[in-house]
């Protein structure tokens, strides 16, 4: 990673298919507060956990599979991604993260080693540098810290390009 001293790191919040549905459905799992608010929640506590970091974020929500994988493939410079169902169902949307190498933490609302057994498999996960989970918002607070300190780390490395 290769980071100018003032620019910011571009990073990408991406919520995956009924993600727009929060605060309507499964309650007990995902709470009561809507996409939107967590995007304030987001925006207004970065500021004050990551005021040391240079960041800009982008939010991006889709039910549309396709649009998700496009969307990952803009030059960011890391992401948190919450894939939703497609977690524990997508081939396509793992391969896409092998093949882009792209720096993120996955995270997700509930606990999911408490949920459903077809729920607890995650496809990404392995490509992630790593996986919060069960805190609700602040899985993606507790992420965005993760991949900063990450970033902030590795930035004078040289980013590896794929094959």
């Amino acid at each position: 990673m290769n980071q100018a001293p003032d620019k910011p790191y571009e990073i990408l919040i991406a919520n995956g298919v009924n993600l727009d549905l929060l605060g309507r459905r499964e309650k007990q799992y995902y709470g009561t507060q809507s996409l939107l608010e967590l995007q304030s929640y987001l925006e207004t506590k970065s500021k004050d956990l990551l005021n040391k970091f240079p960041i800009s974020l982008s939010f991006f929500q889709s039910n549309d599979e396709s649009q998700f994988l496009s969307e990952l493939s803009k030059p960011w410079d890391g992401a948190i991604i919450n894939p939703g169902a497609w977690t524990h169902t997508s081939l396509a949307l793992a391969d896409r993260l092998a093949a882009l190498r792209l720096c993120f933490v996955e995270v997700h609302l509930s606990k999911i080693a408490e949920r459903e057994e077809f729920r607890q498999r995650s496809y990404c996960a392995v490509h992630a540098i790593g996986t919060i989970c069960g805190l609700g918002f602040d899985s993606y607070l507790a992420g965005l810290l993760a991949l900063a300190l990450h970033l902030e780390k590795t930035k004078s490395e040289p980013k590896a390009s794929p094959n």
